[in-house]
């Protein structure tokens, strides 16, 4: 069994910032790529925001310069560092994880169940 629980979202002023938390639990062995996406009301989910298990990042054209993604792989828990928060950033925001549970098992993607975040003045 694999769990992954974000926190960290909430509401904020436009210009504010906000980081996320998202840390993978239970039985896992090895987790390759983290990600975070989004999903705004009425809108599909997007690709916010990837980090390899080697650290190498990539992100949204909407967010570069702005969101950071970084990971802790001894906690199993990848963050999302977010500055100058506008209001079109407001989403659910969800991590997802391809992680292996044994060597014998392939790799398969994992989702988190959100975190609301609100930018409004």
């Amino acid at each position: 069994q694999v769990q992954l629980v974000e926190s960290g979202g909430g509401l904020v002023q436009p210009g504010g910032s906000l980081r996320l938390s998202c840390t993978a639990s239970g039985s896992i062995f090895s987790i390759n790529d983290m990600r975070w996406y989004r999903q705004a009301p009425g809108k599909q989910r997007e690709l916010v925001a990837v980090i390899t298990s080697g650290g190498s990042t990539n992100y949204a054209d909407s967010v570069k310069g702005r969101f950071t993604i970084s990971r802790d792989n001894a906690k199993n828990t990848v963050y999302l560092q977010m500055n100058s928060l506008k209001p079109e950033d407001t989403a659910v925001y969800y991590c997802k994880a391809r992680l292996q549970q044994s060597r014998a098992f392939p790799y398969r993607g994992f989702w988190g169940q959100g975190t609301q975040v609100t930018v409004s003045s």
